[in-house]
């Protein structure tokens, strides 16, 4: 069972535990009593890592002991080892009370200051020597001391010399590593956490195979089986669901054990500090010690790809979420409500959806939640900015297929340039402009927002949502606007407009400046993309229709796209609900990655040096040809010559 569990994804290979504390404190001795089963007479002042076998204690995993320096120029170092810490054992005599004040006036704070976020042992080494007249309980001495620093999970006492609990540290160490409390159960509030609660509640929904709401027998047979290796008999079956409807009645019905009932278990399981009954059955499901799914199960290589490449769901993925969709759409309205997409996600260790860029990413309904549409968006969005993360939420609401069956990568869109055609289906548009040029209400009217509710921001943002496109399936569009001052960090970057497939420049017509604005950007773009080869088409964009234009407005737009070689400016007002077809025409250019895309002065001039060159090389190649066929000729003649002769 014990080499079972290291095989679990997400399970640890080894376990570090760093040993620190004062000089004279016992440190080396403590290892080498542990290790040995001896009372080392001669101990160096600082032992070379100590490695225990994986069958010393009974989880089987092997477990390397650092020893360290006490002396203070040695700090860095010691530094250094703890940051690589899974655990630390920090020692103080207990014959020696200025070593047990030392824990609180340096060392606790020094681990807080270093950030060391692992399991704390305080080990009282030295136990043989502590005055029998001054017999003070542990608990007495370390209940404030822990009351204060909360990262200590355990402490315990021990003596070297007459191997007494020494070979518990360290096993209490590895212990605290591999069954951590903290990610499981909130001591204060005596319940489990959340996450865990999610978790859980995942398991529980996999392991009820006819989806009654509860385990029958057979049902914790296969789970027993699965997790432990061992059936359970009829009888231990009984005493469970005994134990549970004693305590809590509605965890157990005519069906058999209940998610209430299961997760009651789990809490009782760890109150009575068997931890590792737990971690067996969430590391047996793929989850780490942060309650996470294991990287094995999304390994990078699934999303490997290059800058200009990008990543969609699959039609099984597509499908997969229709059903789920419609599973939780109770009253089949077509609308998910908040509280019902908080129930889709509650086997997920939180909703993904809650904070930016996804949090007003969609349009709501009139009932504040999700039509199937926005919905699909949503995941799209999160697929293209964060394909792990969409893939591991996939998992955790029940994706039945292998991971690389929910994505797929996209062609390349050099590739696409080259071939003159695009076969996405999730296009992303870059919207650049100067400042209240409407980009925020255009993004705003995307997603079905009336003009009257809306405020600009000066934040990048996304915006997404399905565009019909004439003639074939939907497509997915996401809108992410691009701050004026961010413009300039975002072409610092070689590689800014990879992930662009088309840039949009909004201007104020009523506005010269706006609009000279948005050409700077239109160059800067286009400078951008000759020099990265990451060219992307482009569309102008002449916002706030309703208002008078700028003198000669219409003249200079005309005059610079056509310079440009891209389409003459889309005329659209958000306040009147005017939009011109823009969205659709967004993706009819998207689709098209050969065209709109336009050129600067230096980029023609590049181009004609480059045709020129290409010429000239023709021509030497033509008459080197010529040269070549007249000298083969010269040779045959001379040769029949020479015969006739």
């Amino acid at each position: 069972m014990a080499a079972a569990a290291v095989d679990c994804p997400g399970s640890l290979k080894s376990v570090r535990i760093v040993v620190v504390g004062d000089k004279g404190t016992g440190k080396s001795s403590l290892i080498v009593a542990a290790a040995t089963d001896s009372f080392p007479p001669n101990v160096p002042p600082v032992l070379p890592d100590t490695k225990l076998p994986f069958e010393f204690f009974p989880d089987g995993i092997p477990v390397t002991i650092v020893d360290t320096s006490s002396r203070p120029e040695d700090r860095n170092m010691v530094a250094e080892e703890l940051k690589q810490a899974d655990a630390v054992v920090l020692t103080y005599a207990c014959d020696r009370p200025e070593t047990l004040e030392g824990l609180t006036t340096y060392w606790l704070p020094e681990l807080r200051r270093l950030e060391v976020k692992v399991p704390i042992i305080v080990a009282g080494c030295k136990l043989d020597f502590r005055d029998d007249n001054n017999q003070v309980s542990l608990e007495q001495v370390m209940s404030p001391i822990m009351q204060q620093f909360r990262e200590i999970e355990t402490c315990i006492e021990c003596s070297a010399l007459k191997q007494l609990q020494a070979q518990e540290v360290f096993y209490y160490a590895q212990k605290t590593v591999l069954h951590p409390t903290g990610p499981l159960f909130d001591q204060e509030a005596q319940a489990l956490k959340p996450r865990c609660v999610r978790a859980l509640k995942r398991i529980f929904i996999l392991c009820d195979q006819d989806r009654d709401g509860a385990l029958s027998e057979a049902e914790l047979n296969d789970f027993q089986v699965k997790c432990f290796h061992a059936p359970l008999q009829p009888s231990e079956i009984e005493g469970v669901k005994r134990v549970v409807q004693e305590k809590l009645p509605e965890g157990v019905n005519e069906r058999g054990l209940t998610v209430t009932g299961f997760l009651f278990l789990h809490a009782l399981f760890i109150e009575k500090g068997r931890l590792e009954t737990t971690w067996t059955v969430l590391r047996k499901f793929g989850y780490n010690n942060e309650i996470r799914l294991a990287d094995e199960l999304l390994p990078p290589s699934l999303f490997k790809r290059t800058p200009d490449q990008s990543v969609e769901l699959t039609d099984v993925a597509i499908e997969f979420l229709k059903g789920v969709f419609m599973m939780f759409d109770d009253d089949e309205d077509n609308n998910l409500r908040p509280q019902e997409i908080e129930d889709l996600f509650s086997t997920a260790p939180e909703s993904p959806w809650k904070d930016a860029p996804y949090d007003g990413a969609a349009e709501k309904t009139a009932l504040g939640g999700l039509s199937c549409d926005a919905f699909l968006s949503l995941w799209s969005l999160m697929t293209l900015l964060e394909p792990a993360k969409s893939v591991e939420y996939l998992i955790y609401i029940g994706f039945p297929g292998d991971p690389s069956s929910a994505i797929r990568l996209t062609r390349r869109r050099r590739l696409d340039r080259k071939k003159q055609q695009c076969e996405r289906k999730v296009f992303q548009c870059f919207v650049f402009g100067p400042n209240n040029a409407g980009k925020s209400a255009l993004l705003n009217c995307f997603l079905g927002r009336s003009y009257e509710n809306q405020g600009s921001t000066t934040d990048e943002r996304y915006a997404v949502n399905m565009v019909d496109d004439s003639g074939s399936a939907k497509k997915t569009l996401v809108m992410r606007e691009i701050p004026d001052d961010g413009a300039k960090g975002l072409f610092s970057s070689k590689e800014s407009l990879a992930a662009c497939d088309i840039a949009v420049f909004v201007y104020d017509s009523s506005d010269e400046s706006s609009w000279k604005r948005a050409t700077e950007l239109l160059v800067e773009v286009a400078t951008h993309g000759e020099a990265t080869g990451y060219e992307v088409p482009c569309l102008m964009v002449s916002a706030k229709d309703d208002l008078d234009s700028f003198p000669i407005c219409i003249q200079e737009s005309t005059r610079v796209t056509q310079d440009m070689g891209i389409e003459p400016p889309v005329s659209i007002s958000s306040k009147l609900g005017d939009f011109n077809n823009l969205f659709r025409k967004i993706v009819t250019a998207a689709q098209h990655p050969h065209l709109s895309i336009p050129e600067t002065e230096a980029g023609k001039s590049r181009k004609h040096y480059n045709r020129l060159i290409n010429r000239s090389l023709m021509a030497v190649s033509i008459g080197a040809a010529a040269v070549v066929v007249g000298l083969a000729a010269y040779r045959v003649y001379a040769a029949r010559k020479s015969a006739s002769a």
